[in-house]
């Protein structure tokens, strides 16, 4: 039905499944889709990803779209491929438009469904798969209209508490080759440096799908996490239990438990360690009653922070035993998980729809991997690639959802060794860590020169004062920082907010 809602002196007329709810900040439109006809015309749009890794940014309408283009297999594991419009501006869960006074209008979902926003150069539209959510508008300040709608998600989701501290992860210097003797030597070269958490990244596990140790763990994952204790600091896991690689034994032996194609074999839910891998189907008893197998075993060891990823995998288009809204899927999967792991064990996801791991999880990752340099070559049309150009890009792009659960732009450098990035660019990325309040490392300390070893010492030994002074804009204890220019964007200014971290 159509409406006309009036923001002041701006007036637009909405076709919506029903009337328009003033609430304090803006309006809330009945679940069901929506369109706008804005007078903006040519302008900027904010186009947000799906999950962790999907690209996110603000792009001209008679510009480039923000997007995975020319790779399916990357599309399927670094966005909603059932959704994408590789040449129309849109993205998930919420877009927003620049007015032409420099305010913006918001249309974001307040639940799950799968929402899609999109614009052309007179509408803004927002649709989903499945009627499950209402939807927030909003004009005003860039600042302000993002965080009414952080709020209103928060009040619909929840938002979590927990706070990871301080992390080192074995992720960027080992990668899977990590061992029982590796771990134990950083237990001892990062005792007296001011970390809270040292987490065992991907290496460690029988096979992903297998969450048992490894050979190269031969005394076993709770010796493991007793060694981290002792060293003083909390024992970190990685995982990714939603997938299974086909090599995998539960992808062996129980093909059933997997989300299944058109045709009744297991459907591949994307592509990594040079393997297409499958999702479980978590809609079935037997497959929670793994997980719940799968996290008292990992708690039960004595890690308490774990990093779960390609965790979006859950959420994918496919044929499971019971025909449910697949993000509704997937954050039962995951308060599944969370009821049995307890409110205290934090939970970082990676590679997790955005929206829907609201109120479940305590960290997101908000980009891609981040790797020791600036831009992969290779992949140099794939905005979600491993680099820190692109880590950069989508994570200042998101930081509006700080407070919804901490945002983890992904590891931090300080080294020169093995390592392509220059001191610039190692900066920025520490201004980054910074402004989104979430700090981690994975350098060695064999790996620093002295100088490295005491600026680590002092970055996290020492909180910073954050003030944001535009889009990309902010101070650093009173050091301007500016992302602008790394992401190829010019300054978008607004009120300045001040943040502590």
């Amino acid at each position: 039905m159509p409406y006309m809602i009036t923001f002041g002196p701006l007036t637009i007329a909405a076709n919506a499944a029903g009337e328009p709810r003033p609430v304090e900040d803006g309006f809330v439109l009945p679940a069901g889709p929506v369109a706008l006809l804005h007078p903006f015309g040519d302008t900027d749009f904010y186009r947000h990803g799906w999950n962790s890794w999907s690209p996110s940014g603000w792009a001209r309408l008679s510009g480039a779209t923000i997007g995975i283009k020319h790779n399916a297999d990357r599309l399927l594991t670094a966005d909603d491929a059932d959704n994408e419009t590789p040449h129309a501006h849109s993205g998930s869960g919420v877009g927003a438009l620049v007015g032409p006074d420099g305010d913006v209008l918001l249309l974001g979902a307040l639940g799950l469904g799968t929402p899609r926003v999109g614009a052309d150069r007179n509408t803004l539209w927002g649709s989903t798969e499945t009627p499950d959510a209402e939807w927030f508008l909003a004009y005003g300040p860039e600042d302000a209209v993002f965080a009414a709608y952080r709020r209103h998600l928060s009040d619909r989701l929840g938002e979590r508490k927990n706070r990871a501290g301080r992390v080192w992860s074995s992720w960027y210097s080992y990668y899977e080759g990590i061992d029982e003797a590796i771990i134990a030597q950083t237990c001892e070269d990062l005792r007296g440096y001011p970390f809270d958490v040292l987490q065992l990244d991907d290496g460690w596990e029988t096979a992903v799908g297998d969450w048992t140790a490894g050979p190269d763990f031969p005394s076993g994952m709770p010796a493991t996490a007793a060694r981290i204790r002792a060293a003083g600091f909390r024992a970190g896991l990685w995982l990714a239990p939603l997938i299974a690689l086909p090599g995998s034994e539960i992808a062996r032996t129980r093909p059933d438990l997997l989300v299944q194609d058109e045709h009744g074999t297991p459907l591949v839910t994307g592509y990594n360690w040079g393997s297409g891998y499958y999702g479980l189907d978590t809609t079935q008893p037997e497959v929670r009653d793994h997980l719940r197998e799968v996290f008292e075993r990992v708690t039960g060891w004595g890690f308490e922070y774990l990093k779960l990823d390609f965790m979006y995998a859950g959420a994918v288009t496919g044929v499971r035993s019971q025909d449910l809204p697949r993000e509704q899927v997937y954050r039962e999967a995951v308060q599944h998980i969370r009821q049995v792991v307890g409110q205290d064990v934090y939970l970082l996801g990676s590679g997790v729809p955005m929206i829907p791991s609201v109120g479940v999880f305590d960290g997101v990752r908000v980009g891609p991997d981040v790797g020791p340099y600036w831009d992969c070559q290779e992949r140099s049309e794939d905005p979600s690639g491993v680099g820190a150009q692109n880590a950069i890009n989508a994570s200042i792009n998101r930081s509006w959802m700080r407070g919804l659960y901490e945002l983890d732009p992904d590891a931090l450098y300080f080294r020169s060794e093995r390592n392509l990035l220059d001191p610039a660019q190692r900066q920025l990325l520490l201004d980054l860590g910074t402004v989104l309040g979430f700090r981690s490392t994975s350098d060695p300390i064999a790996w620093l020169r002295p100088e490295e070893r005491d600026a680590l010492r002092h970055y996290f030994s020492e909180p910073a004062k954050v003030e944001q002074t535009g889009r990309y804009q902010f101070t650093v204890d009173g050091r301007p920082v500016d992302f602008g220019p790394a992401i190829g964007s010019s300054p978008s200014p607004y009120p300045v907010s001040t943040l502590t971290s």
